[in-house]
């Protein structure tokens, strides 16, 4: 696609994982911001001005750069940040996937979102292109009947954060019946969908195994034992952030990510 074709879009993206997106379906030469977190896929996103972070948004720098259309995210960026960019840009494309089949209508909302133009076929096409990978990806792992496992995922340390069940972290697990621990409703949005763990809870003892994300926390094998301590029964495993927690292209990889888990938990505690 060429960006002659048209000169009158201009994509801003604060969302990492929908900067991605917007690169895979080939609209790389009309977006003019990024968040500095937004690193994928590095060789083509380096050019990008930056405007700050998901929830520290520079607002005056966004501002010159005169986007038409802005991505965000009800998880990542916060409601003043959203109602303050309504102020300067006609189309803020707000996005809220729920678990992984919601990734075939992110796809299809960020394409109504854009203008049409002699580009739009190729948006098309590589639009359906990732949707039937994804559907792909999905058929394969909904084949499979799982046994359910007692997960605490872990994203932050000092103090302990994990999930709540209706986050896309946690859908993404019920795919393979990993149960996420506490059993809780964090609502649409706010922080109780990240809940606080205190190291007393009685549910710890009961946890069979612990994923320690790669982000927003970089866990590594240095705090494999510390989390031992904190759920003594579990097993504990580093997992990659990114495939489990990011939408668009990177679902593809979370659920071939979540298939191998299963069948090497599977091979490493068969059934009695």
């Amino acid at each position: 696609m060429h960006a002659e074709s048209a000169p009158s879009l201009r994509v801003a993206s604060l969302v990492p994982s929908l900067t991605e997106l917007l690169v895979e379906l080939g609209l790389r030469p009309w977006l003019v911001a990024r968040t500095g977190y937004c690193i994928h896929p590095a060789n083509l996103v380096r050019g990008i001005p930056k405007v700050g972070g998901t929830k520290t948004v520079n607002l005056q720098k966004l501002r010159r750069l005169a986007p038409s259309h802005v991505l965000v995210n009800v998880d990542e960026n916060e409601l003043p940040t959203v109602e303050a960019l309504r102020a300067f840009v006609p189309h803020v494309v707000v996005t809220h996937p729920g678990c992984a089949p919601d990734n075939l209508v992110l796809i299809d909302q960020i394409v109504a979102a854009l203008p049409s133009g002699a580009w739009s076929a190729e948006l098309t096409r590589r639009a359906e292109h990732w949707k039937a990978l994804i559907r792909a990806q999905l058929a394969r792992i909904q084949r499979n009947g799982y046994p359910t496992q007692r997960v605490l995922y872990l994203i932050w340390r000092d103090p302990w954060m994990t999930v709540a069940r209706d986050t896309y972290i946690s859908q993404m697990l019920a795919l393979v019946n990993w149960q996420t621990q506490p059993d809780v409703q964090g609502g649409q949005s706010g922080s109780a969908r990240y809940p606080t763990v205190l190291g007393t809870e009685p549910w710890l003892a009961e946890v069979q195994l612990v994923l320690l994300s790669s982000e927003p926390y970089a866990f590594g094998p240095a705090h494999v034992a510390e989390v031992k301590k904190l759920c003594p029964q579990a097993t504990v495993r580093l997992v990659d952030g990114e495939a489990l927690s990011w939408y668009g292209p990177r679902v593809v990889k979370g659920l071939a990510l979540l298939r191998q888990m299963t069948a090497e938990t599977s091979a490493a505690h068969p059934p009695q």
